[in-house]
């Protein structure tokens, strides 16, 4: 038998997660596997933040739009319109972002596999070996296995490696999004504008998430989201294009996939496996954003393996969930409870759209969006949205 290839790391999965995960474990002179699927692409809005940019690096050509406002659809068919002061957020299409990072991990030194995840093996002195299937040349489907003195789990909400590696992986919640990305009508036509996202809150579309509509220049992302089994996610997704008036838009493909609800309890095996992005439950409850949180996760879980490279403490592993929940788990718990009582009745969702014509109500939430963090230096304007929350609440104002 040949001897193995030995790798420092292997990366199991190669989107914002995994591939921010291995380039930034290369630039520390790491010996890096990265391997994805071929073909895969996420079902996802698009939208980075200026936070994301700044910290990734992200350069401007990848931005097929810039949005500058949002308007919120209440089930009564209201609009509120919530205009950015000042900024704007990035809209990048996924099947060229993704392979963008993985092209820039390459060039710091992460070497590209392509092919599918099967399964870890152990060798003799209890070391990962990780079996993949690479993408078929001239018939062969044979295993592949290299060894690895780390794994990272970067390989979507129903994680292989999590599963099979972490306790509790197997148990992820999640909701089933689903979206059409369609070609971009003329700007002046119907309702559709280019630099606004549109976000529908209707339990006809969604009975317990919302729909999107979300332009990236000459293509426009429309979509849904539901926990409920058995839902029509198609049926929903041509009501939703019904209303926005872009059933006449050509479709030019269909994507859904598992979306996590919550950052799982544990990333690691206390080993020498950790997860990151969606595998690790990175995703915002309320808003379903994962993109920013997938590829702070891919850093921290790089960081934190780097520490345990140099210094052979398995606990360094553990220090990855910890930063990450120190950063997000308070907007995390907040927006989980927003979800949780806004999303539960078309009665609640009529009530928070109306909510959201509030100037500080929605100054506050860009600012938070946008920059990723509470915004702690305005108490006057918190405690007047903390009242006017309770008005709508106790149905003390109408919807």
């Amino acid at each position: 038998m040949q001897p193995l290839e030995n790798f420092d790391t292997v990366v199991v999965g190669g989107g914002p997660a995994g591939a921010t995960a291995a380039a930034t474990l290369a630039r520390a002179g790491r010996q890096v596997m990265l391997l994805d699927r071929d073909g895969r692409i996420k079902p996802c809005g698009g939208a980075i933040p200026p936070r994301l940019i700044r910290d990734f690096a992200i350069p401007d050509s990848l931005l097929v739009a810039k949005v500058r406002s949002a308007r919120m659809v209440a089930p009564s068919g209201r609009k509120v319109d919530m205009p950015i002061e000042g900024g704007f957020v990035g809209m990048v299409d996924r099947e060229d972002f993704d392979e963008w990072l993985r092209v820039r991990a390459a060039s710091v030194g992460a070497v590209r596999h392509t092919g599918t995840f099967e399964r870890i093996e152990r060798d003799t002195d209890g070391s990962a070996i990780v079996c993949y299937r690479p993408k078929k040349r001239n018939g062969a489907d044979a295993i592949v296995r290299v060894r690895a003195r780390t794994v990272i789990g970067a390989d979507g909400a129903r994680s292989g490696v999590a599963r099979q590696e972490v306790p509790g992986g197997e148990r992820v919640p999640y909701v089933i999004a689903y979206h059409e990305i369609i070609e971009s009508p003329q700007e002046a036509s119907g309702e559709f504008d280019g630099s606004r996202c549109d976000v529908y809150y209707n339990g006809v579309l969604s009975p317990d998430f919302y729909g999107w509509v979300f332009p990236h220049g000459n293509k426009t992302s429309v979509g849904m989201g539901t926990q409920q089994k058995g839902f029509s996610l198609r049926d929903a997704t041509a009501k939703l294009r019904q209303f926005a008036g872009l059933s006449e838009c050509h479709t030019i493909r269909e994507e859904g996939a598992p979306i996590p609800l919550k950052p799982l309890r544990r990333w690691d095996n206390g080993r020498d496996v950790i997860l990151a992005g969606d595998a690790a439950g990175c995703v915002a409850p309320s808003s379903g954003e994962g993109i920013y949180y997938a590829m702070n996760s891919g850093q921290l879980v790089a960081e934190a393996v780097d520490a345990y490279l140099e210094t052979g403490r398995a606990k360094e592993l553990a220090t990855a969930r910890k930063r990450f929940m120190k950063a997000n788990g308070k907007v995390f718990w907040i927006l989980g409870i927003m979800q949780w009582f806004w999303y539960c009745s078309d009665k609640r969702r009529e009530r928070f759209v109306s909510i959201c014509q509030d100037p500080d109500v929605q100054k506050l939430t860009w600012e938070a969006y946008m920059n990723k963090e509470l915004v702690r230096r305005k108490p006057v304007a918190h405690v007047r949205i903390f009242f006017k929350d309770l008005a709508h609440l106790f149905r003390l104002v109408s919807p």
